[in-house]
């Protein structure tokens, strides 16, 4: 029995047990006993998690691969959980301890795979996993690059981003129509920011909605006060200023609101 990838689903198979292997390696394993695989498929990188000192679980909406998992990986079976990563409270199974996630993620819900893990960020110290390339190379980049954005920005708030290596279509069934790119995320030591964490999530989405022009026009509608308005910041770019400079700018919103 195999599964038949579904295109609703975005599934491409991945079909290369070193690439399998080479992704199960970018866990540290560092400040963790459990991670969650999103969308294991047949298992190709489940059985290389499975190895690890490490308690692994899967998360999967496809009712033919759960099957499938449950069919030949016995040991898993109490630990495949069926149901949508965007639409399930983690803690039903992880009752607030920490874990990573890892997959092979479907390209058409990468993006909500990260802001998800966001919001979690307590809970996630570590997040790997394969994407579109251009949506792994967005995530790592870095100031002044072209598309550096609302993704970038607001993962390296809180982890610490590296680009680690590029996978061809060829290794994937069927293959996908562009390259993927596998990217780790660690959690920063210090990763509570030191301003209003929601503010500046408001203030990084309105900045880049507007990316070409400058803050002081883009942030309109935090009604800046005029002497705010001078302060050279606000004559820039989003896509000029570092993670840091957006914390500085968060802080200067609020206390131009005291």
């Amino acid at each position: 029995m195999s599964v038949n990838p579904k295109k609703h689903l975005g599934q491409h198979f991945l079909r290369d047990e070193n690439i399998a292997e080479k992704i199960a390696a970018t866990l540290t394993l560092n400040g963790y006993k459990n991670v969650l695989e999103i969308g294991p498929g047949m298992g190709v990188l489940t059985k290389y998690l499975l190895k690890k000192d490490i308690t692994t679980y899967v998360i999967e909406i496809d009712s033919e691969s759960v099957e499938y998992l449950q069919a030949n990986y016995l040991n898993l079976a109490p630990r495949i959980i069926e149901k949508d990563f965007l639409k399930y409270d983690l803690n039903e199974v992880f009752k607030g301890e920490p874990l990573a996630i890892i997959g092979n993620f479907p390209y058409n819900i990468s993006t909500q795979i990260v802001f998800k893990t966001l919001e979690m960020r307590d809970q996630i110290p570590e997040f790997s996993g394969m994407f579109q390339k251009e949506v792994a190379q967005r995530i790592c980049s870095k100031e002044g690059s072209k598309v550096y954005g609302i993704l970038s920005v607001l993962t390296q708030a809180f982890y610490n981003a590296e680009y680690l290596f590029t996978v061809p279509p060829s290794v994937f069934n069927p293959p996908p129509k562009v390259d993927s790119g596998v990217l780790r995320l660690t959690r920063k030591e210090n990763y509570k920011l030191p301003c209003d964490e929601t503010l500046f999530f408001k203030i990084v989405k309105a900045a880049f909605q507007q990316r070409r022009k400058t803050l002081r026009n883009s942030l309109k509608t935090f009604d800046l006060s005029d002497n705010l308005k001078a302060n050279v910041i606000f004559g820039q770019r989003p896509e000029q200023l570092q993670v840091q400079e957006f914390i500085e700018l968060t802080r200067l919103l609020e206390n131009d609101r005291k």
